[in-house]
């Protein structure tokens, strides 16, 4: 003879489940694109400061070393084992940096897209 089955009742109804993924639901849709956008806005604050920093390497080489405005930029010379940049900065965006000559008002910028480029502010 089988045992005779009961409900206790401590389960949960379909409706108290959907309540709870609608819930979820909507704060998914809330968050994700607020993460998404922080992480844009955090990726173009780093590559501006890796921008900063090369700015002021490429600076610091032409005055010591002595170039005029409109020199180009020696990459060899400013990266690697001196003393201005021990290594190449990365954009966080996957972007690649372009280097003009010296005296150029701006002479780095990020090459992250159309819309999203990263330039010194």
């Amino acid at each position: 003879m089988k045992g005779k089955i009961t409900r206790t009742g401590a389960a949960f109804t379909l409706v108290e489940i959907m309540i709870v993924v609608v819930i979820i639901g909507l704060l998914a849709a809330i968050a994700i694109p607020n993460l998404i956008k922080a992480r844009v806005v955090s990726q173009r604050k780093a590559c501006a400061e890796n921008l900063k920093q090369i700015h002021g390497a490429i600076n610091t080489w032409a005055l010591e070393t002595q170039r005029a405005t409109g020199d180009p930029v020696v990459i060899a010379e400013v990266f690697g084992n001196t003393n201005y940049i021990k290594s190449t900065p990365v954009c966080p965006a996957g972007g690649s940096y372009n280097y003009y000559d010296v005296g150029d008002p701006v002479q780095v910028e990020c090459t992250f897209g159309v819309t999203h480029g990263h330039t010194l502010p």
